[in-house]
């Protein structure tokens, strides 16, 4: 890492270590002195012994340290100063929580490794222009029995249970846990208890001409049940179902006794359901855009409906939040300005710019081992490391070729062709173990540099495992220490092959630890955390300059690119097009794939400029929604989050019946999300939480991701929770009832499995 004038941070290589040995987290203290000191007042969680009120504490706190680090300030002078010191002498800082109130919400400062000046609250605070903010020092509370019940209910709904972290090497699982508590509390604050209730099936589409041609003079006949009674009516396509209730209590205004209905009841204490079906007929649509109406049409079948008394809304009761809100600023990022140690003295330093750090990256692969070795003994192994973006391989290395043992070691470090600064956040760096049949001594040439890479093309390889770690983590800080991976098994001949591409890119380890490889590898340790920086937006010149200087010939070829079918993959040439002329590219929302497939991840100031540019996406603003083109961008081919999330912003205005149409495939494109975390997930979790119709579909899809789907089973459990708990007492006691019958169901199917035809004597047909 070059530093210029300033002193090199040190960085600690331990080179020979046990390899299943856990990393350990690397620790440093550092003063606490900042340019930036904010002023807060804590609230403690002892009492004045004279007041018996709660003991406050005024203290000034350096801007670029973490959470963690001020909480050790706060313990530290608590000690010295409290007159109940022995008290903190008991606990630890761990034990507590700092939380702090927002428009009446209490909200926890959950991230220990959070830069302070980046905290919601003081950016709240300088809006309302407080000189002195109030964060409160709370005690840990242990979870109650009904708080762990209800978690075994949710487990055992989703068939994991995710407060299991053994098979996880950060804490992204109980970190998106935490962060979807928001967006979760939102919705269900924000939906409407008789909407929700009653769920209606409708669709803003016009009615089909061939259904129109079925209806006469604009009216169709209904039967509306109630009882062992029933009248038929007829209505205009164009009523509403208030409309229709409020004709058919009028009509049957002196016969509400042969009805069954009360003489002091109306027609707002009734709503319209479909008989033998939980599905209303409810609201201001008009009834033509009824699906269920619709299908009766089509299929030439009479409409009958049941006049039946609503559904409770406190049915759909949530249980009570347990946790506190996290806010949106959670993470451990700023500007680079913030962050970089130019100009800085060492003691001001506490998080480092990874825009500072010039060296190259590397890896030092220890060695590998497994349980039982293959059949043929006679075989080489080698390791290939990759690290890409997405489908973009952006540098790639291997090791010597070595004899497959049980345990085989390299102790060598890799060095990458891409700077530590230019690593885009979502990259992966995918290990794979290749084997081959020995050679002669010629095999066994050292495969290190990237020249060399090419020795073994001649010998026929086999990828045999892989596994990713995600270089930036979910706080945006760079992955630094030992790690031993469980590996994940290619598939052989005759075996389930899954969803193997999709599989490839996990970022979960293997959880069955006592059968798989494993690999260990050890990154560069730095003495102060490294953070990505946030990207700020300026003007691009040079793109302002190109985008006048396009000739007519170049401007024919780039519109035959755009053109071209989105399977066609492009040439160089014409990536380099598309994004030389990215400001002429960007005004045809049908370019976007193509555009920013052209980008290369793998060089910060390229990404910067793509950054700038999707700034002005106003064509693809204004467009018309094309689901399949929005699509391209969720597939595996892009990493980015921005990217990602600008397609799904798009997918906002999907109508609820067009999400139940893309429902399955928009669950599977969350495997192609880098983090558990993200739009994709927020956008699914929304639109189920407001739809019980959508959720129905969004609790199976991702239930049976989990059951057959070992690769993405924590990201898709964490997003099932998060809807389970904000789907409703009702909603769960349906999928509770649902379980039970699945869960039968296979029982009896594994025992006619099990069942032998020798034994009972009969045929194979008969079983």
């Amino acid at each position: 890492m070059e530093l210029g004038d300033h002193e090199q941070p040190v960085v600690m290589r331990e080179e020979n270590k046990r390899r299943r040995r856990r990393m350990k987290p690397h620790c440093t203290s550092s003063s606490f002195s900042s340019m930036e000191l904010i002023s807060i007042e804590f609230i403690l969680p002892t009492s004045n012994k004279h007041t018996k009120a709660p003991e406050i504490m005024l203290l000034e706190i350096a801007g670029n340290c973490t959470v963690e680090q001020m909480k050790a300030q706060i313990w530290m002078r608590a000690i010295e100063m409290s007159q109940t010191a022995d008290f903190y002498h008991a606990f630890t800082p761990d034990q507590f929580i700092l939380q702090y109130q927002k428009k009446g919400q209490w909200y926890e400062i959950y991230d220990k490794h959070q830069v302070l000046q980046t905290l919601d609250c003081i950016l709240y605070w300088k809006v309302l222009q407080k000189k002195v903010g109030k964060i409160y020092v709370v005690q840990k509370q242990k979870p109650s029995e009904e708080v762990q019940e209800f978690q075994r209910q949710l487990n055992d709904l989703i068939g994991y249970d995710v407060t299991d972290v053994s098979n996880v090497h950060d804490d992204e699982l109980e970190f998106t846990r935490r962060r979807l508590v928001t967006p979760r509390m939102i919705e269900v604050a924000c939906r409407d208890p008789k909407l929700y209730a009653m769920h209606p099936w409708t669709t803003s589409k016009p009615l089909p001409e061939y259904l129109f041609k079925k209806i006469t003079n604009n009216n169709i006949f209904i039967i509306i049940h109630r009882g062992t009674t029933s009248q038929k009516i007829k209505v205009s396509i164009d009523e509403t179902p208030d409309m229709i209730l409020h004709s058919f209590f009028t009509k049957i205004a002196k016969k509400k006794s042969l009805m069954d209905i009360p003489e002091d009841h109306s027609e707002l204490d009734f709503v319209l359901r479909i008989c033998g079906r939980d599905e209303y007929i409810t609201g201001e649509t008009p009834i033509k855009d009824f699906h269920w109406i619709r299908q009766c049409l089509k299929n030439g079948e009479e409409i009958h409906l049941v006049l039946d008394n609503p559904p409770d809304p406190n049915e759909d009761e949530v249980q009570k939040e347990e946790w506190p809100l996290v806010d949106d600023c959670t993470g451990v990022t700023g500007y680079h300005e913030q962050l970089t140690i130019d100009g800085k003295d060492h003691e001001r330093v506490f998080t480092i710019s990874l825009w500072d750090c010039n060296r190259k990256f590397r890896v030092k692969i220890i060695g590998i081992d497994i349980p039982v070795l293959p059949r043929n003994t006679d075989l080489t192994v080698f390791v290939e490391a990759n690290i890409q973006h997405g489908q973009q391989l952006l540098s790639q290395r291997r090791t010597s070729s070595k004899p497959f043992t049980e345990e085989v070691l390299w102790n060598i470090w890799l060095e990458f062709d891409i700077k530590i600064k230019d690593l885009p956040k979502g990259a992966l760096l995918n290990l794979q173990i290749y084997c081959g049949k020995a050679q002669g001594p010629s095999a066994k040439t050292n495969l290190q540099s990237h020249e060399s890479s090419n020795s073994d093309a001649k010998c026929k390889t086999q990828l045999l495992y892989y596994v990713n770690l995600l270089l930036i983590d979910h706080r945006f800080l760079l992955r630094s220490g030992e790690y031993v991976l469980h590996m994940w098994k290619i598939p052989g001949k005759g075996e389930e092959q899954g969803s193997i591409n999709a599989d490839k890119l996990t970022s979960a380890t293997n959880p069955d630890k006592e059968n798989s490889m494993a690999i260990s590898i050890v990154l560069d340790k730095y003495c102060h955390p490294i953070a990505l920086p946030k990207h700020r937006i300026s003007s691009d010149p040079q793109g302002d300059r190109t985008r006048a200087e396009m000739p007519n010939q170049l401007r024919k070829q780039l519109e035959e690119i755009i053109a071209t079918d989105p399977l066609n993959p492009l040439s160089p040439e014409d990536k380099e097009l598309l994004w030389h002329f990215r400001y002429e590219s960007i005004k045809h929302p049908k370019a976007y794939p193509k555009l920013l497939s052209s980008v290369k991840w793998g060089q910060q100031e390229i990404v910067a400029k793509t950054y700038q540019l999707l700034a002005k996406k106003e064509a693809w603003n204004q467009s018309t929604l094309d689901v399949g083109l929005t699509m391209q961008l969720l597939d595996c081919n892009f990493s980015d989050e921005n990217v990602r999330a600008m397609a799904v912003q798009k997918l906002e205005s999907l109508e609820d019946d067009d999400v139940l149409h893309y429902l399955l495939q928009l669950v599977q494109a969350v495997k192609f999300e880098p983090y558990h975390d993200s739009a994709l997930a927020r956008f699914l979790l929304k639109r189920g939480l407001r739809n019980k119709r959508i959720g129905h579909f969004l609790f199976w899809f991702l239930r049976s991701e989990i059951a057959q789907s070992m690769h993405y089973q924590q990201r898709f459990a964490v997003i099932l929770e998060a809807y389970l708990r904000g789907c409703g007492k009702a909603m769960l006691h349906d999928f509770m009832k649902q379980v039970q019958v699945i869960e039968l169901l296979h029982k009896v199917t594994m025992e006619i499995k099990s069942v032998s035809a020798e034994k009972y004597d009969v045929t194979s047909q008969g079983i």
